[in-house]
Parts: structure tokens; C-alpha cells; sequence
């Protein structure tokens, strides 16, 4: 009898141990979504299309939250963490969120401008050395027909304002074939596995600007230099201070810069092959240590973490009593800093704020949503956005490194801006 037991017992703990891992309390209260002012009915289409997408092997799975009035009015999984081994998604589900961290290092800034430690204004070169009189380049063709890179003076400083809304003419290496692209590292990610943050900082400090500072908008490895700028400043890691100052108040405990072994099993892993491209797809390895905590893309998240980030800035700086920021730095960090300079390859419709882009018009943009909604993506698939006028936000996390995620950035706001009720 006891060998029966014993045997029933084994088989149960063998069968738990396949089960998917206990969801966490949730991030926010719940709601019904129709007491929130959205259609039940309406945002079950989410979950047809993702789910008809993960049938025809267009993503793995997904992780889908929204908020609305405070609430967390739909919050799913869908399909699975790890598809080859048959790993069901779970919302603890962690992910590599990409750009996704520069808004977190956004935020680092500006409690340290509350603090009257830096100003917005300020060159960057006050906090940077290596980087205080970086010139600018000029291309021309040589007689022999060859590309050359010759330099001019900047004719202003390159501010941290310019960093948290990329005109400062840094750009990113990957991002084009110019000579001078070709100078600079080609990504957050690549930064932060092969230099040193002085490292990136000297060699950044040696490279020519593309353009004049606060001419032009370029997306770039200006927040891996903010990240560098809260180093400096805060005398510890960029981590330290994020941990210290913002995960651990807002309680995302699963969010960090190197997942630690304990949890990697929770990480969330792409298809073997594109289905778009036919090729492997690319994700950053988060288990492994940084040279660089880059601040323009090396965090690790789950959706729930993520939520409570983004309802903390959809509350204008604070969560549940503990305040973050404060509500005019919020409001600044979300209005347009671009004015007539010119936006690049911004959507349409959208200036850059400070971290974020921001909608400029209700028309323009091509998707639906409010003047003043601001969001920003990861490279991997993640998305967030934040609705202010409807007291709305939206996290959306996949591992979906290809063409999927550019199709995600519009299916998404779509599905959840035409479920909002009268």
C-alpha cells in the first residue's frame, strides 16, 4: 500500500513538474473590461489573432496586457515560451526587451535632474569627458572617386537633451552603409557584450558626429550614453541605480541586465527559423554578463513588470504611494522636444519626446489613437504604448526578432484602440 502511495505520489509530481509555472499575483487590480469602458467582446479578437498567428507559425507566443482607469482589463498568454519543447507561455514569461530599456534609462535621468544633479541643457561632456568636443563629419569624394570622411567643428555642444531624443548625430553602426556609420558599433546589444563603458565612451568620444548636434533626428546609441552619464553621476552601475531606484520601488523583481540562472528557465525563446525571412532569428543572450549595462537595450523583463513601469507613467511619476517621478517631469518627458527639426524615420504623425515618441495629430499617423499617446518597441517584438487622453496603456511582449514585430507595432494598437467603448 505504501509502494502505491509512494508511486501515486511520483506520478503527481511528475505531472506538476510539466505544468505551467504558477502566475504571480497580478500586476495591477483586475477589472471586468466593460467596467473600465472597454468591449469584453471586442478584445477577444486579440486573442483570435494572435492565436491564428501562432497556428500558422508566425510567432511563438505572446504575452498581451491592458490597462485601463488603473485596471488591468486583459492580461494573456498565448502559445508557448519555448515552441520546439513544447513549453507552454506563462505571464512570468521573461523577455529581451531591446529599446524597450531606454525609456527605464530615460527615467534614471531625470531623477537625477530632479535631484538638480544634471540638467537637461547641460553638454554631455560635463559628466563625459571623452565626448566634450566631438566634431562633425563632412563626406566627400576623393579624385580617385572613394568615399572620404573629413570633420568641421560642432557648432554646439551635444546636450543630454539631444541624447534623450536622439539629435545629437551619434547614430547606430548597423543602422546605414556610410562611411561614417560604418565608424560606430553597430548596436546597443553588440556595445554592451564587447566594450567597457569607458571603452564605449573613448572610442564614441574619437568618432565624428553625422550631423550637426539638434539638426535631425537619428535613432542611435545616444541612451547607451545616458546610461554611461547615470554611471558617472551616480558613482555605481547602471543596474544598481535602476534596481535601487525603480525596479525595486515599482516591485519588478524579474527585471535586471543579466537574468540570473535560478530563473533562465522562464526565459522566452524564438522560432528556430524566421518564417518571414528564413533565417535564424536574432535575440540577445541575457544570461550572460555585460561588459556594459547598455541603457539603450541589454534589460531582461516579463509583461508584469513591464506593466507596472508603464502604469507608473501613465500616473504622471507614481504606483501605489511610492512616487517615482514627478508629475511635470512626466508631462515634459512626454511632449514633442523635436519642434521644426526635422523627424527622420519617426511614424508619421509623431515628434520624440524624452524617451518616446510622441503624437503630434490625431490625423497623419496611420493608426488610431490619441494626440499625445507616446510608445516606443524593442527590436525582438516587445511593444508598449501610453494613451493619457483615455487613461489607457498597452504592454505587448513576443520574441518575434523579424518582420512580424513591424506587423505587431500596427495590429496591435488597432485591435485594442477599436475596443474601446462609447
Amino acid at each position: 500500500m505504501r509502494r502505491l502511495a509512494a508511486a501515486a505520489a511520483a506520478s503527481l509530481l511528475a505531472v506538476f513538474q510539466h505544468l505551467p509555472a504558477t502566475a504571480a499575483e497580478p500586476p495591477l487590480p483586475l477589472a471586468v473590461p466593460e467596467a473600465v469602458g472597454l468591449s469584453s467582446a471586442r478584445l477577444a479578437r486579440i486573442g483570435t489573432t494572435v492565436q491564428a498567428d501562432i497556428d500558422a507559425g508566425r510567432l511563438p507566443g505572446a504575452v498581451v496586457a491592458v490597462m485601463r482607469r488603473g485596471k488591468l482589463a486583459y492580461y494573456e498568454a498565448f502559445g508557448f515560451r519555448d515552441k520546439e519543447a513544447g513549453v507552454p507561455m506563462t505571464k512570468d514569461t521573461i523577455f529581451a526587451i531591446a529599446s524597450m530599456t531606454k525609456p527605464m534609462t530615460s527615467v534614471a535621468v531625470m531623477m537625477l535632474s530632479e535631484e538638480g544633479r544634471l540638467f537637461v541643457s547641460d553638454p554631455v561632456g560635463r559628466y563625459l569627458p571623452p565626448m566634450a568636443k566631438m566634431a562633425v563629419a563632412v563626406q566627400k569624394k576623393g579624385a580617385d572617386g572613394q568615399d572620404l570622411v573629413e570633420t568641421e567643428p560642432a557648432k554646439r555642444p551635444v546636450t543630454v537633451q539631444d541624447l534623450l531624443r536622439h539629435t545629437a548625430g551619434i547614430v547606430y553602426g548597423g543602422a546605414a552603409t556610410t562611411p561614417v556609420h560604418k565608424l560606430y558599433p553597430l548596436s546597443s546589444g553588440f556595445s554592451g557584450m564587447n566594450l567597457t563603458t569607458a571603452e564605449f565612451v573613448e572610442k564614441l568620444g574619437t568618432l565624428p558626429l553625422v550631423r550637426q548636434p539638434g539638426s535631425g533626428w537619428e535613432y542611435s546609441l545616444s541612451v547607451d550614453v545616458l546610461g554611461a552619464v547615470v554611471e558617472s553621476i551616480a558613482g555605481q552601475s547602471l543596474g544598481g541605480f535602476l534596481g535601487e531606484r525603480l525596479w525595486g520601488p515599482l516591485g519588478m523583481a524579474d527585471t535586471s541586465f543579466t537574468v540570473p540562472a535560478d530563473k533562465r528557465g522562464r526565459i522566452a525563446k524564438a522560432l528556430p527559423v524566421d518564417p518571414d525571412t528564413g533565417r535564424p532569428p536574432v535575440v540577445l543572450d541575457v544570461t550572460r554578463t555585460m561588459k556594459m549595462e547598455c541603457g539603450g537595450g541589454c534589460a531582461a523583463s516579463t509583461a508584469g513588470d513591464y506593466v507596472r513601469f508603464v502604469q507608473m507613467l501613465l500616473n504622471r511619476g507614481s504606483l501605489d504611494g511610492r512616487s517615482i517621478l514627478s508629475p511635470k517631469t512626466v508631462e515634459f518627458m512626454a511632449a514633442d522636444h523635436l519642434g521644426t527639426i526635422p523627424t527622420g524615420t519617426l511614424s508619421p504623425g509623431y515628434g520624440f519626446g524624452l524617451g518616446f515618441a510622441v503624437r503630434r495629430s490625431q490625423g497623419v499617423a496611420g493608426l488610431t489613437g490619441s494626440v499625445g499617446d507616446y510608445y516606443w518597441n524593442g527590436a525582438y517584438g516587445t511593444l508598449f504604448w501610453i494613451d493619457p487622453a483615455e487613461d489607457l496603456a498597452v504592454v505587448f511582449m513576443a520574441h518575434t526578432p523579424g518582420p512580424a514585430r513591424l506587423h505587431y507595432r500596427k495590429l496591435l494598437p488597432t485591435l485594442v484602440n477599436q475596443a474601446i467603448m462609447p
